[in-house]
């Protein structure tokens, strides 16, 4: 099994509309859904959800 079939590279956007955007990995196996995390938005200064991007 490659590492990429098991944990792809995906992007967080930022909900708050700043166009912020994380990188990093998530296990397929255990999140097979779209990934919402709740990370800190340097544009508006807090924690706002952050949505995967296709």
């Amino acid at each position: 099994m490659a590492r990429n079939e098991i944990r792809p590279i995906v992007k967080l956007k930022s909900t708050a509309g700043t166009g912020y955007t994380y990188v990093t990995r998530k296990n397929r196996r255990n999140d097979p859904d779209r990934l919402v995390l709740k990370k800190y938005d340097p544009g508006v200064r807090r924690h706002v959800e952050f949505r995967e991007e296709k």
